[in-house]
């Protein structure tokens, strides 16, 4: 199964990325998921169910130690290579 994950943590800061945001990047940057789209309001990842759990479990953990106060996060079953999924 393929899940693709979008989140954001809080709170923002314009001006200086916050520590749970650059933890959060790291977390998915080297999390074992094929897609990653990191951007300043909202991120993406694709992977195999495994690989997206472990990061969203790591992210989860790792933000919060890190100062976010706020995790918002949607996980979503996507179509895989053989056009499956969305069950």
């Amino acid at each position: 199964m393929r899940l693709r994950v979008e989140f954001t943590t809080e709170p923002f800061d314009l001006d200086v990325a916050p520590a749970h945001a650059l933890v959060a990047r790291e977390v998915i940057e080297t999390a074992e998921l094929d897609a990653v789209d990191v951007g300043p309001f909202g991120n993406t990842a694709e992977g195999g169910s495994d690989g997206v759990l472990e990061a969203v479990d790591a992210l989860l953990r790792r933000t919060l130690d890190a100062g976010a106060t706020r995790i918002s996060l949607q996980v979503s079953v996507i179509a895989d290579e053989a056009g499956e999924g969305d069950r």
